[in-house]
């Protein structure tokens, strides 16, 4: 009987996330590129006629916004490279044991480990909300009220799948399902 588990968690190493970071940073160079021609009215850009457009108000808007995108594109690459939010969530039936791990942005506290005894689990717990935000988490219901999220930041998963995770889990882990109507 395996009584080890242990869920890989995905960080910021997404295929939307390079998508957006490198479209972010494509647009922010080009918007910098195209205020830096009008301020010295010569074509950086071959691309792109500059030479119609004002530097007052137009091309120092357009360096602003392109100073701003190239900063948050670098933020995103940053927390590619950092792989922020991976980590990996261990149920030890044999230690009585559930471990998670999280990995942060570097300083002091980039590791994040928390450690529950299984004995002072009480539920898993499933909460699920459709509209136009929809939510598909599963927690770890502790017996003083706390709950822990399991899963991951990013695309919903689907309604069976989520189910299936946390069935599982609990059967598992030996504790009660709740959330399921």
């Amino acid at each position: 009987m395996i009584n080890k588990r242990t869920d890989i968690i995905l960080g910021s190493r997404r295929l939307s996330n390079y998508w957006w970071a490198t479209i972010i940073f494509l647009g922010g160079i080009s918007f910098f590129l195209v205020g830096m021609s009008s301020y010295f009215n010569l074509e950086i850009l071959p691309f792109a006629k500059a030479s119609g457009i004002l530097f007052i108000p137009q091309g120092a808007i357009m360096i602003f916004y392109g100073t701003l995108a190239t900063a948050l594109s670098i933020f995103l690459w940053l927390t590619i490279l950092w792989n922020v939010g991976a980590g990996y969530n261990e149920f030890n039936n044999d230690k009585g044991i559930i471990t998670i791990f999280r990995l942060g942005f570097p300083g002091r506290n980039r590791s994040l480990s928390l450690t529950y005894r299984i004995q002072d689990i009480q539920a898993i717990r499933i909460n699920i909300q459709d509209g136009l935000t929809p939510k598909r988490e599963i927690y770890l219901k502790i017996k003083d009220s706390r709950e822990i999220p399991l899963t991951r930041v990013g695309q919903p998963l689907l309604l069976s799948e989520i189910e299936e995770q946390a069935s599982e889990l609990a059967k598992f882990l030996g504790v009660v399902l709740e959330g399921i109507e």
